[in-house]
């Protein structure tokens, strides 16, 4: 593809536009223009997903170098261009989004009923933000794609909601937003100072040390809110409660990633004197994060608001990994990102399962679900034993590498890591023993369904993908290897350099 110059980044960000072309072209009664927009927005998503798997198959695992680049001049007398592509960090990210919307679009098939050409255009839209934010290799598009990913989800929230949709929906705006600003007076700075906004150019350029922290902080008011760390969390929880069962799978899935994504792309390789100096503080964020978000998560009498907390408390692992700046550290956050994507994604969908049935979340509103629905109970007990690191699936690898390399570091820290899976046991086997075992004694409950055919093939590539990572992860980390041992290298030079020249 990058010898014949195909343009395949591009075509995989922007092709979901032309699907949501298509759905508003529709013309029919609510029930034809309905049923047409589901279709289109599945065979895009399908063949968007398609396209993408062209970067696996491709992909040059050995290099570290940018791959599948275009980069087209957009305005060349200020640096700025229409720059793309994608190296062992961005790749799998590309493919997650992609993997992740075709699921989201079917999962929505029957439970949105109300406006359903508007919420389908809105996924679509979403799904060219998040490839563009991944595969961007300019500051300015990738803060452009980085912002208007809010766009649709802010509305998939706030129309297609929960009964306190638009709290949730303006306070995940603002927040997000608003540290946001500060990101962009960083990337005007550092234009200012580089003369370029083109990120591999930006990683040959040395930045002052003096500029470097507030830099720094500039970056962590915008990926801190996204990650999200404590103590900036609190909007996730009400999102993830109110959005539609969609959303919160790609909130939990994708959009939590680009937090951790923007310091692996922008913190660590730009800023390595900073992020070494200010890594201790990062590392008590995340400690606070886990044990904190684990505890507040076993006191949760909502489904969908435990596994949010939870969240919290994964990505607590990620940022820990990513400041150790070493290579079982780096790969292990990783690969968490990756893992957590899909067994949190699930999780939401084994949510939605019962709340489409019996219209709530609350805990104590169920038991005995598994007596009633044995295929739903196991599927539900299979991403449980995921979320909780159970050896041979996803999760497991991951965080197990980032305790290897928290513990290079401190081995207090990686203590602080490991309880995160100690705690995640507790709060996930609290929640599945409440909802799935025991006596049914609601009397609803004994009239619910099974998994349909539709939930079957929701759930199957996600099971089929949970059990790859955990029993080949190689084949996940290969991609990744050269990438974070390049990333390494140059920040353990960089900071080695700048303490020589503090000590002459």
């Amino acid at each position: 593809m990058n010898a014949a110059g195909f343009p395949l980044l591009s075509l995989i960000t922007f092709l979901p536009l032309v699907g949501a072309l298509i759905i508003m072209s529709v013309r029919g009664n609510a029930e034809v223009v309905a049923r047409n927009a589901r279709w289109t927005a599945l065979w895009t998503s399908l063949l968007v997903f398609l396209l993408s798997l062209l970067l696996w198959f491709g992909f040059d695992r050995s290099s570290a170098d940018f791959q599948f680049e275009e980069n087209v001049p957009w305005l060349p007398e200020y640096g700025v261009g229409y720059h793309m592509g994608v190296d062992g960090i961005s790749v799998l990210f590309v493919l997650l989004s992609t993997a992740l919307t075709p699921i989201c679009v079917l999962a929505s098939w029957e439970a949105i009923e109300t406006r359903v050409r508007e919420y389908m255009i809105a996924f679509l839209i979403l799904e060219t933000m998040m490839v563009g934010m991944f595969a961007a290799l300019d500051f300015i598009v990738f803060y452009v794609f980085f912002e208007a990913v809010l766009i649709p989800m802010f509305l998939i929230i706030g129309i297609w909601g929960g009964p306190r949709r638009v709290y949730a929906a303006f306070k995940f705006f603002l927040y997000t937003l608003l540290g946001s600003v500060l990101m962009l007076l960083a990337i005007l700075y550092i234009w200012y100072h580089a003369g370029t906004t083109d990120i591999p150019t930006l990683f040959d350029t040395a930045i002052p040390r003096a500029a470097q922290g507030w830099i720094f902080f500039a970056f962590l008011a915008s990926f801190a809110v996204k990650v999200p760390m404590w103590p900036v969390h609190t909007w996730l929880p009400d999102a993830h409660v109110e959005a539609p069962t969609a959303g919160s799978v790609i909130l939990a899935g994708v959009l939590l990633k680009m937090g951790a994504y923007g310091f692996l792309r922008f913190s660590l390789p730009l800023l390595p004197e900073a992020s070494a100096e200010f890594a201790p503080l990062i590392f008590a964020l995340s400690v606070i994060a886990v044990v904190y978000t684990s505890l507040v998560a076993l006191a949760q009498e909502d489904m969908k608001k435990l596994i949010a907390y939870s969240s919290v408390a994964h990505m607590g692992i990620v940022t820990i990994g990513i400041f150790t700046f070493n290579a079982q550290g780096l790969s292990g956050a990783l690969f968490t990102m990756l893992a957590h994507g899909v067994v949190s994604g699930a999780l939401f969908l084994c949510v939605g399962v019962v709340y489409d049935r019996v219209h709530s979340r609350e805990i104590a509103r169920y038991g005995g679900v598994a007596n009633i629905m044995p295929a739903y109970g196991l599927v539900f007990l299979f991403f449980t034993m995921a979320s909780v690191g159970l050896p041979g699936l996803a999760n497991f690898v991951g965080e197990f590498l980032v305790i290897v390399g928290a513990w290079k570091v401190n081995p207090w820290l990686a203590l602080g890591a490991a309880s995160g899976m100690v705690l995640g046991a507790l709060y996930m086997l609290y929640l599945y023993r409440r909802v799935a075992f025991g006596k049914v004694t609601k009397p609803d409950l004994r009239a619910l369904l099974d998994l349909s055919p539709r939930e079957y093939a929701v759930f199957a590539p996600l099971i089929l993908l949970t059990l790859w990572m955990g029993v080949y992860p190689q084949s996940f980390l290969e991609f990744f290897e050269a990438t974070v041992a390049n990333l390494v290298a140059r920040h353990e030079a960089a900071v080695a350099l700048s303490r020589l020249a503090g000590v002459q």
